[in-house]
């Protein structure tokens, strides 16, 4: 099995600036891990993205990968039911 290409670098984690709009105590790691979690549920078989944001693909979906808009498939995640679920 071919190895995967890298295919971007994805910022999927919430900011600082965003947490402290929001203004509550969260366990920020698990919220990061959830949307990364949802995020890899969102993108087609073959995709993955790591913890550090780095996406992979296998090499015969790398060029549908490239062109991801990962802004729109971010939008689809439902980052309130996350921090509800993830409150301390």
């Amino acid at each position: 099995m071919p190895e995967p290409i890298e295919v971007g670098l994805v910022s999927y984690t919430l900011s600082a600036e965003a947490y402290s709009r929001i203004g509550a105590d969260f366990d920020t790691e698990a919220v990061d891990d959830a949307i990364l979690a949802r995020l890899n549920e969102l993108v087609p078989t073959g995709v993955v993205v790591h913890r550090n944001g780095k996406a992979f693909a296998d090499p015969d979906v790398a060029p549908i990968a490239r062109e991801l808009d990962w802004q729109r498939l971010l939008g689809q995640i439902d980052i309130d039911q996350i921090l509800a679920e993830h409150g301390r």
